[in-house]
Order: C-alpha cells, then structure tokens, then sequence
C-alpha cells in the first residue's frame, strides 16, 4: 500500500487542531472533504485514528505514533522536491545551518575548493528550527547546538565550548571573574528553563511557580535588549557572547555548569558526496 501524502497532512492538521473545523479552515478545504479523506486514510490503513464525541476530539494509540511518525516523512518529501526542482533548474547548492555564534567558514572554504562548481549557502537556524531546516531540506548539512531532536538524523560531536551568564553592566554579579549557578536562583531567565537545567533546579521562580513578565525569546539580540534593560539573564555559549559584544551587557563564566555540545549533524538517510565531504573538512576545520 503507497501512503498518500496529501491525505497524511490533512491528518496532522486534524491531529494538531483536534477539531475539524479549525484543521479544514488551516488546510483551506470544506469540513465535509476532510472528514472524506480522513475515513479514507483510516480504512487504508485499517485503523481509527481519531476518537470523536461530545467532549471533541482525540487521537488514538494509533493516531499518536501515525503523528509522532508523520513529520519526518512529510519534511523528507519536501526535501525531495526542493533537490530536484534545483536539479531541474541547472543550480549545484549546497547549504549549510549554523547557529550562532558558530564560525563556519574555514570549512565553507575548504568544500568550495573542492567543489568549485557548487554554489555554497548559509542559514542561520536558532533553538526552534536547527533541527527542521534539515529535515525539510532547506538545510543540507547544519553545526548544531546539543539538545537537538535526533530523530532521522546522523550527529556527528564537533567541539564543546563553556557558557556564560550575560548580565547587565550595572549588575550585582557583573565584576566577579565567575559565579556559580546557586548565584543565579533569584534572576529571571529570559529563554527556556530547559535548556539551563542546572539553573531550573534552584531557580527561586521555578520554585514558587510565578514565571511572569517576559516570555522566553528565541533570538539572541532579543535577549540582549532585555538584559541590558535589566528585565532578567541569559546563558549563552562563550563564543555567542562574544559575537554579540556590547557596552551595557557583561558575559560571567559559570563555573558549575555543563559546556555547550557543537555537532555536525545531516539527514541519516542522505547518501550525498556534498555532505561527507563537508563533514570530512568540518571535522578538519573546525574541530
């Protein structure tokens, strides 16, 4: 049995809605036409996917490893068509994810000597998306920041580096040669608590439950406006911090916390001579 595609992302809005309609007004289709396609996908695949009654609706065992499954398999699609659309179209790319802070050029460098002919790109990717761009093909290869999804992907460890604590210039914290991360329990952290664990563990907010004020931002000069507006912290990577040097803002090293993890990582399933020669040079250049 061939899986349609189409039918499979009907499938994710529905399971990622949980309403129909909500799903029917996203996919820009009438309710009555996915409520088809959706009995159609359950009958080819003799399973029920979605369980419906007064109180809404809700995935089953099945729908829930169909979902958990059904991303990879659509980004791999789209990564299908956008190769082939640029072999159509006579262009050679290759592009290359990086988070910042990473300096991808001396590798960049060393493919392009070996491959001439190759038009070599650059995409900035953050915590959110590092991952995804290689998924879906917007990214061929990507120098990634640990933790990351690993799912259908090969990571390949590169370096590690420390992280610091960006604080502001006027800050109680901000002349000491380093702190440790006890230090920090009564700030305000301005990302995800779950990307600073050791910070979550003593953070007095956690604790007491009242996280308020700033949402978690996903940019670093976000983050950097609002520390030097004294409305919280950061951790970032060293090498991050001081790309984004700035006068009003002061990077601490934490002495009792994990470094950072930089990996190469790529599609498991690629088998392109493009992405083990850049991880040859990567792992040359910049290891």
């Amino acid at each position: 049995m061939d899986l349609d595609l189409r039918k499979l992302r009907y499938f994710v809005a529905v399971a990622e809605e949980l309403h129909y309609g909500r799903a029917a007004e996203r996919l820009h289709i009438a309710q009555p036409v996915l409520s088809r396609q959706i009995r159609a996908l359950e009958e080819e695949l003799r399973v029920t996917l979605f369980l419906r009654d007064r109180r809404g609706t809700a995935l089953t065992a099945a729908g829930r490893q169909l979902l958990e499954d059904a991303s990879s398999l659509l980004a791999g699609s789209e990564a299908l068509l956008r190769r082939v659309r640029s072999a159509a179209e006579g262009r050679r790319t290759f592009t290359v994810g990086f988070m910042p802070g990473i300096t991808v050029t001396p590798a960049v460098l060393a493919l392009t000597a070996r491959h001439p002919g190759v038009d070599v790109r650059l995409l900035r990717t953050s915590w959110d998306d590092q991952a995804e761009v290689l998924r879906d093909g917007r990214a061929d290869v990507g120098l990634v920041r640990l933790p990351v999804d690993q799912r259908g992907l090969r990571v390949r460890p590169l370096f590690q580096e420390p992280r610091v604590v960006v604080l502001p210039a006027g800050h109680r914290l901000a002349g000491r040669e380093s702190v440790a991360i006890a230090d920090l329990a009564a700030e305000h952290l301005l990302q995800d608590p779950d990307a600073v664990p050791e910070w979550r563990d003593v953070a007095v907010e956690m604790r007491e439950g009242n996280r308020t004020g700033v949402p978690p931002m996903y940019q670093v000069e976000e983050k950097l406006e609002l520390v030097a507006a004294s409305a919280g912290v950061c951790v970032l990577p060293l090498s991050t911090a001081r790309f984004y040097t700035r006068p009003d803002v002061v990077p601490v090293p934490i002495d009792d916390i994990g470094p950072t993890h930089v990996c190469l990582a790529w599609v498991a399933a690629r088998r392109s001579p493009l992405v083990r020669d850049f991880v040859g040079v990567a792992a040359d250049t910049l290891a």
